[in-house]
């Protein structure tokens, strides 16, 4: 009897066990931080990212948790006080330690990238940039993170990191199948090209059907094991800030040497003053023109809103006659490879397009006849219409809209079928299109985790349960043998 009950008491431990539910346990996750500085030519912002080596979702592994915009202008502007450049950081990075754990501060990776007003800097007084980059780094170690360094970017890699950071975030280049259990490459047709208007540059990014024409314009990068080689091009002195100075300059030059000038871009009954030694702030302007009265004179701006007037005036800061019959050309004499896939434009691409409610994909009659009516509008109606609207940037959204359409329909060459191939948006989920994310993926090496560690195991409550009955199942053995 007292094997029976031994045997009997195996036997109903066996089963319990057998009955115990098992489930997957997910290792706990190791979160990391990352940050990276914007250092644009009219504002810097900084952008902090999380991620962790176990999680997937919909955008990838890391994800947005903070966006501060830096108070005051570009650091470029500080050329003549280099320490405040430093000094306009620092809230923005007392809010984003805030937002990581202490004990993680050290082991934060952050970079500050300096984009085309630095670079245009760097053309005009190469000491100044390089005390200006000194003064953020002198900033930035300040504080208790892992600083890997302030440097001025190329217009090439700033378009191929937003390039990267577009597909990364819609998860073109590779994405997890909870089907398959595995990473799946997607089609190379949903590859997404980058269009990025800044203030003082714009970039063009995108995978060409075969090799790119120029090598200088090539980018190469291996990712998820893949090789891709894309085409990028950054034009310098194009980015709308930079195009509304060299439109003043061009319109008063065709002036000269009258001081009372009308500008076909901006609304009827905007009047704007304008010294010409606003033109020597800036390579893209500084240029002398025999055209233009001497010193520092003050013109008067007369906006005529001519949206045909404003579109012609525009077309003459492109070179596009450089190109010759060549179709595989910009301006400029800029070699360019038939346009390819879909693209994504962002920046000020996007707000100018957002101001006209014209990022829903609309066709091109459409985006043209919405411009064409803002251009008609006058001051009074507009600053009536839009009374929190910036006084300085609401007079300008004529001459930015009709920019658009010339820098990508004969500039970039799209045209009425490609251009529905165009999607204007600032974000992919919660995080931010740009150049940043794209740049820290790069630095840091890093690629999507694989799928979570997962181990056998128990839930705590059943093991008790398990454990508790083995206990009495012996007891009652024991019993069982003495009796």
């Amino acid at each position: 009897s007292a094997i029976v009950g031994v045997l009997v008491a195996l036997s109903v431990i066996a089963l319990v066990l057998s009955l115990v539910k098992v489930e997957d346990v997910t290792l706990p996750p190791t979160v990391k931080y990352g940050m990276v500085f914007d250092a644009g030519s009219s504002h810097t912002s900084l952008f902090v990212y999380e991620w962790d080596s176990d999680k997937e979702n919909n955008t990838g592994v890391v994800s947005q948790t903070l966006s501060c915009d830096v108070q005051g202008p570009g650091i470029s502007s500080y050329a003549n006080d280099p320490p405040k450049a430093g000094d306009s950081l620092r809230e923005c990075l007392d809010k984003a330690l805030k937002g990581v754990p202490a004990a993680k501060h050290r082991d934060v990776p952050a970079y500050l990238g300096a984009t085309a007003g630095m670079r245009l800097l760097r053309e005009q007084n190469s000491s100044a940039a390089d005390q200006l980059l000194a003064e953020v780094a002198k900033t930035m170690q300040e504080y208790p993170v892992a600083f890997k360094g302030a440097r001025i970017l190329t217009g090439e890699e700033e378009g191929a990191y937003g390039w990267i950071t577009i597909n990364y975030l819609l998860d073109s280049f590779t994405k997890f199948s909870p089907k398959a259990h595995t990473w799946l490459r997607p089609e190379v047709a949903n590859i997404f090209g980058a269009l990025d208007l800044g203030g003082a540059s714009t970039q063009i990014s995108f995978m060409p059907e075969g090799s790119v024409i120029d090598q200088n314009e090539a980018s190469k990068f291996t990712l998820y094991g893949y090789d891709y080689n894309i085409y990028t091009h950054s034009y310098l002195c194009y980015g709308q800030n930079e195009m509304l100075r060299r439109l003043a300059k061009e319109l008063i030059a065709e002036s000269a040497p009258s001081t009372r000038v009308h500008h076909p871009c901006y609304p009827k009954g905007y009047n704007e003053t304008l010294s010409l030694s606003a033109f020597r702030t800036s390579p893209c302007t500084d240029g002398g023109d025999p055209r233009l009265p001497r010193g520092d004179t003050e013109v008067a701006l007369e906006g005529s809103g001519d949206a045909g007037g404003c579109r012609a005036a525009l077309r003459q800061l492109f070179n596009l006659s450089a190109c010759g019959q060549s179709r595989h050309c910009t301006f400029d004499g800029a070699s360019q490879p038939p346009l390819r896939g879909p693209f994504i434009a962002f920046s000020a691409f996007y707000y100018n397009f957002k101001f006209l409610n014209l990022t829903e994909g609309q066709p091109l009659a459409v985006a043209r006849e919405a411009i064409e009516h803002l251009c008609q509008r006058s001051w009074e109606d507009l600053s009536s219409s839009y009374p929190k609207e910036d006084p300085k940037r609401l007079p300008t959204y004529c001459a930015n809209a009709n920019y658009i359409l010339t820098l990508l329909l004969d500039a970039y060459k799209f045209n009425e079928t490609s251009w529905n191939n165009i999607f204007f948006q600032m974000k992919v989920g919660s995080a931010d299109i740009g150049w940043t994310l794209g740049y820290m993926l790069n630095l840091t090496n890093m690629i999507p985790a694989e799928a979570p560690a997962r181990v056998k195991g128990h839930m705590p409550s059943l093991w008790a349960a398990a454990i508790t009955f083995i206990i009495l199942a012996l007891v009652v053995g024991l019993i069982a043998l003495l009796l």
